[in-house]
């Protein structure tokens, strides 16, 4: 589907779906939908009237034509309150509309510039929101079962005003950007995990870094990992039969960078739990465990294209966590990267193992900053349900720096604390630290356990995806059942900061 932004009239727009708005509440129509209601004499108004539309957030009214104008179909789409207007209100609106124009089997679809005109927002971020919107709801993973309405061939914004057109197309690219990598790591997630193994997570970072000169990629295999003393990463491949593996991508800007990021993914292609074999209903979904590395590659796909000005590392080890003879035991005592030993008390607590090592490794390359994603906890999803990823960090000026990120790109997070009356709580009797912290506050353990690999003076934050990676319900008009790609569109706008 090609999607681009033009100046035009849209009463003159020939296509099979024009798309206008209201406002919940409005008393009469105005600006381009007003125009497009003048344009059908008025017939616009009257079958809102009989059809009683209310015109709340992602209702719709479909209208023919009958010739008047030269598009087929006028689709209204409902605003709701103006009052509760913001970006993330067109992009609901945006996949909205994407959805009606494939039921209605629309090949071409013209829309106005949601939010530009009365909506009193920028037109670059509203064409930005518009696209991602479009974008992210047509996204269907379909290798196996393929999607049976088609997408339009062309999804056009159209305004009058020539200015704001030249805003929207650069706020298009971007929004072009931020969907694109989504929906990169939407396919790692949701591959299965028979296909979506280490080797193939590592063969997917040789991929996003072919032909991109601004991007080198270091693989550390089993004979590597035990020279540098990644035990940790080492101990939850035991039980399968996957080889580890670290891998380091690498973006240097053009020009000299202002800050070296170090962003970190839990790259558990499959956690069965390992001997601490979790019940089989909780198996099913556990594909999803690289959901953190999946959202740096996601990241990385279109790094060379948002072009930062900082230096940005790509970090995660690849494993997959599986009960066998050779598998790491309850009670295993493991010397991680950076010497400190751990208790294994459980080894379905494997991803803050393998992040151990991955992060005492990111504190090598030096860098200003590390930001690491994981599907860690079930405690955080009890905490803050499945929409809202939970945070800690070490730093405050990087915690409203993600905050700001994230509200931006629209993915909702809330900080948890990293208390330190807490750290008793994951400290073992016979090594440095335990790998599980107890009953309560499973969250905030988990952080303060991966803390414990980081260095004091680096800025650090962690992300507890555990619940908004993967939908098991639709959330909104652009997040269906599945991979959702959280955490991509943060760190892009984070780096986009920089």
């Amino acid at each position: 589907m090609e999607i681009n932004v033009r100046k035009g009239d849209l009463i003159d727009q020939k296509c099979d779906v024009l798309v206008v708005n209201e406002f919940l509440g409005a008393k009469e129509t105005g600006g381009a939908t007003g125009a497009v209601n003048e344009a059908l004499e008025g017939r616009l108004e009257k079958i809102m009237k009989e059809e009683k539309f209310k015109a709340k957030l992602g209702a719709t009214l479909l209208v023919r034509t009958n010739g008047e104008i030269p598009a087929k179909k006028v689709l209204l789409v409902g605003l709701g309150k103006k009052e509760e207007f913001d970006f993330e209100v067109v992009r609901q609106v945006a996949a909205v509309t994407l959805k009606q124009a494939k039921a209605l089997n629309a090949k071409h679809v013209v829309s106005i510039l949601h939010g530009a005109g009365a909506g009193e927002l920028s037109a670059r971020d509203c064409a930005r929101a518009m696209v991602e919107g479009v974008k992210l709801a047509d996204y269907t993973y379909s290798k196996y079962k393929k999607d049976e309405l088609k997408s339009p061939t062309l999804f056009e914004i159209v305004s009058k005003n020539g200015r704001d057109v030249r805003n929207a197309e650069r706020g298009a690219e971007v929004g072009k950007l931020m969907a694109s990598g989504t929906i990169f790591a939407r396919d790692l997630v949701n591959a299965p995990a028979h296909e979506m193994y280490p080797e193939a997570l590592v063969d997917s970072a040789k991929l996003v870094a072919k032909g991109k000169g601004s991007i080198r990629v270091k693989v550390f295999d089993n004979e590597k990992l035990e020279k540098m003393g990644a035990n940790a990463i080492l101990a939850v491949a035991k039980g399968s039969e996957h080889a580890p593996y670290l891998v380091h991508m690498i973006y240097k800007p053009t020009g000299k960078a202002k800050k070296k990021v170090a962003l970190v993914g839990k790259g558990v292609t499959f956690d069965s739990g390992g001997l601490s074999l979790k019940p089989a209903k909780s198996m099913e979904t556990m594909k999803i465990d690289m959901a953190g590395a999946a959202s740096v590659l996601g990241v990385f796909s279109v790094i060379d294209q948002i072009a930062p000005k900082a230096e940005v590392h790509g970090i995660f080890a690849a494993v997959e966590n599986m009960p066998s003879g050779g598998a790491y035991r309850p009670g295993d005592i493991i010397t991680a990267m950076n010497k400190k030993t751990i208790e294994v008390l459980n080894t379905d607590a494997e991803g803050r193992l393998a992040l151990a090592d991955s992060l005492v490794y990111s504190c090598k390359q030096k860098p200003d900053y590390i930001i690491d994603l994981a599907t860690l906890t079930g405690a955080c999803m009890v905490a803050l349900g499945e929409e809202i990823t939970g945070f800690m960090s070490n730093n405050e000026k990087l915690a409203e720096d993600i905050i700001t990120a994230s509200e931006i790109a629209d993915e909702k997070m809330w900080e948890l604390p990293l208390e330190k009356s807490y750290k008793k709580l994951i400290e073992s009797d016979v090594a440095d630290v335990k790998n599980i912290g107890g009953k309560w506050g499973g969250a905030l353990t988990a952080g303060l356990f991966l803390q414990e690999f980081v260095n004091e003076d680096v800025a650090w934050a962690h992300l507890d995806i555990a619940a908004p990676a993967f939908a098991e319900r639709v959330i909104n008009s652009y997040e269906n059942k599945g991979a959702t790609g959280h955490g991509v569109r943060t760190l892009i706008e984070f780096l986009r900061q920089i």
